[in-house]
């Protein structure tokens, strides 16, 4: 070895070193929130099986503005704010609500579409919304508007240069042996064990991070994620949102509405009218969001009776006052470029790959406190080598 290499390489340890001292307690503290809702959707619906689904009938089913007022009035849930329903008969709906004046939001609740029978509201929905928060923004102050978004974000640059430095670090003599590469040496005791499990399994899981960290990037750095859609979005889709400007024609109507809705708060039933008119049966559940704050706009996310993914899906936004169409994002007319921006989140939790993928994300993810007991004990041997006590000689001396 030449020693401007084992100089590089000298250096590329005290980086790896000190970043990895810096930011392993975090990475271990993301990593078992990320594995911890792999199988977030399977596990809510195991324990929630008694009032996701209702006893099909011929009656009607409410409109959504019916279902929501007579479950407002057997409760005190507050204010709705988005509703699923579902073409299938059986299908419970779901009613989210708005945020409290203190910030906190409402449980959920499940009713029947038929009677408005509050079923009750999802086990686990509390835990799985704590741990996202904590694996996305760290549970700090402002959740997505905060610090801890960016924190995590920076800490995920971090991680591709310790994947890049201990990918050199670990070049073996025999880059050509996948042995050398895949086989841990479970035979070795103490440091040598910890050398091999660190850089061996990290080998193992350096695919997985780096798609965890190229896609995990895209929810903490705007900067990062327009980027993306530079790269792979068409320019006119790129240039224009969601809600483009309305024509002429609209502008008056459009100028008309907020004094409607002064008067009286925006409803789901135009919208939902609307929507049926351009989807038909064609939908398996869809989602109707009410605007967060001013305008009339309301978002409708529609999924396929066949589909498996949450990203694969329809967009709409639909005029809750007019029932005029604002935008229409189908997922059928995304290129292939538009369809990955469309799918960073179940590439990055390895949905896209199935269960299989789902579980290998989730073994990943959940091996990451591995590296922080190796890499940690590998520093402290490091040290106790370097900085022998007084009075003890390092071997070889």
């Amino acid at each position: 070895m030449s020693e401007a290499w084992r100089a590089t390489k000298t250096v590329l340890l005290q980086v790896h070193s000190v970043i990895g001292l810096v930011l392993a307690l975090l990475w271990a503290v993301v990593g078992i929130t990320g594995a911890t809702m792999a199988f977030e959707d399977e596990i809510e619906a195991s324990l929630n099986a008694g009032i996701m689904r209702v006893e099909a009938s011929v009656t009607r089913r409410l409109t959504p503005d019916e279902l929501v007022a007579r479950v407002q009035a057997a409760g005190d849930f507050g204010k709705a704010s988005a509703v699923t329903m579902a073409s299938d008969p059986s299908a419970a709906a779901h009613i989210r609500f708005a945020r409290t004046e203190g910030g906190a939001r409402p449980s959920s609740v499940y009713a029947d579409p038929y009677s408005a029978h509050v079923l009750g509201s999802p086990r686990g929905e509390v835990f799985f919304a704590t741990v996202r928060k904590l694996h996305r923004w760290l549970l700090l102050p402002g959740d997505g508007n905060g610090y801890g978004r960016k924190i995590t974000g920076t800490a995920a640059i971090c991680l591709m240069v310790m994947l890049i430095t201990g990918l050199v670090l670990r070049w073996p003599h025999r880059a050509r042996s996948v042995k050398m590469w895949l086989k841990p040496n479970l035979g070795l005791r103490g440091r040598g064990l910890h050398r091999s499990l660190h850089a061996v399994i990290g080998i193992w899981v350096l695919p997985i991070y780096l798609v965890m960290t190229l896609t995990g990037l895209t929810y903490s750095f705007e900067w990062y994620k327009d980027g993306a859609k530079w790269l792979l979005a068409r320019p006119v889709t790129t240039a224009t949102a969601m809600q483009p400007k309305p024509p002429r024609s609209a502008a008056a109507a459009d100028a008309t509405t907020d004094a409607k809705t002064e008067a009286k708060p925006l409803g789901f039933d135009r919208v939902w009218a609307t929507f049926l008119q351009q989807e038909g049966s064609r939908y398996g559940r869809a989602l109707l969001t009410l605007p967060a704050g001013a305008g009339t706009a309301v978002r409708v996310r529609s999924w396929a009776q066949d589909s498996s993914l949450d990203t694969v899906r329809d967009e709409f936004r639909i005029d809750a006052v007019t029932g005029r169409v604002i935008s229409v994002d189908l997922y059928a007319d995304k290129t292939f470029g538009e369809r990955v921006l469309a799918s960073v989140l179940d590439i990055h939790r390895g949905a896209i790959l199935g269960w299989p993928g789902k579980l290998a994300f989730m073994l990943a993810a959940a091996l990451m406190p591995l590296f922080t007991v190796t890499g940690l004990l590998l520093y402290l041997s490091r040290r106790r080598l370097t900085h022998p006590p007084v009075g003890r000689l390092v071997p070889g001396e």
